[in-house]
């Protein structure tokens, strides 16, 4: 019996019929030895301490009450073991996080940071100055599953305006970035490491059409492939890893679980369009052994 028997596999009320990671991986907890439990995170019923460890999985809905679930974090983190951290969580859960990544020396989509209270035109006109002629991305700096995500085409711009003006109510920073094109022939590779050590990857394929609506379902529609990444797109991921604040790339508060989003820019150099640590989906029956290989990061991480 694993001395870290007691496990919750933490998810939401609209996730548990679509989170496809939790069957997989409660199986191979289960064959470790392990108790498992489903929950969710905002289930006033749930005792947290009797837990040994909190796993978050399919929280997907915690970019509409983020104050709440922030709230939740540090409350469970005070009664199980969470994973990942509460800081780490806290930190992902906004994607200003590129910013400081970019600054540490890491490829990244190029972005305009738009604070909830500043002009919307002189930030458009930069964009477009930055990037002529190019599709521009718009989403909440809080968002997950691309809800409130869109590409505008470059003569859209009252649709840009009031797309920022929307996320802006929201009291929300908005990123505003190029589309890169590679991405439709490419598409996005996805690479997931438990406990800092390679596990495998996917690839997305192209999600945002010029102009539509963005989605307001708990996610978009995704279609996966397995990926074996290019040798450059791994070691692009393992330097995102590597340059995660201090604080973040200690024993104890380095992510068990990440996956590094990439694209591939103009030039075919992969960047970063997202790190994902608060509670991405890990495709684990995509590649044979990748729900053991997280249980056994899980049981030996919970036992330090």
């Amino acid at each position: 019996m694993s001395t870290a028997s007691r496990i919750a596999l933490v998810s939401a009320r609209a996730a548990l019929d679509h989170d496809d990671d939790l069957a997989p991986l409660q199986a191979a907890l289960r064959a470790a030895g392990a108790t498992v439990e489903i929950v969710c995170w905002d289930d006033a019923q749930v005792h947290w301490a009797r837990f040994d460890v909190a796993l978050i999985r399919s929280t997907w809905d915690y970019t509409w009450r983020l104050d709440d679930y922030l709230r939740w974090v540090e409350h469970a983190a005070a009664r199980t073991r969470l994973f990942n951290p509460p800081a780490l969580l806290r930190w992902n859960s906004d994607k200003r996080y590129l910013g400081e990544l970019a600054l540490a020396g890491i490829a990244t989509v190029p972005t305009h940071f738009l604070a909830p209270d500043a002009a919307i035109e002189p930030a458009l006109d930069a964009a477009h100055a930055a990037w002529p002629g190019a599709d521009l991305v718009i989403k909440p700096s809080v968002s997950a599953g691309s809800r409130d995500t869109m590409r505008h085409s470059p003569e859209a711009r009252t649709a840009m305006r009031a797309h920022l003006a929307a996320v802006q109510a929201q009291r929300k920073h908005v990123l505003i970035q190029p589309y890169l094109a590679r991405v439709d022939s490419t598409g996005e590779t996805a690479l997931l490491f438990f406990d800092g050590v390679f596990s495998h990857a996917i690839r997305k394929a192209p999600l945002l059409v010029p102009n539509a609506a963005a989605t307001r379902a708990l996610f978009a529609p995704e279609h996966i492939q397995p990926r074996q990444p290019g040798a450059d797109e791994l070691a692009l991921a393992q330097r995102v890893l590597a340059a995660l604040p201090a604080p973040f790339r200690s024993t104890s508060d380095a992510p068990l679980y990440a996956r590094v989003d990439l694209l591939r820019d103009d030039t075919g150099a992969p960047c970063l369009i997202e790190l994902e640590l608060v509670e991405p989906s890990l495709f684990l029956d995509f590649a044979p052994g990748a729900a053991q290989r997280l249980a056994a990061a899980l049981l030996a991480r919970a036992t330090r």
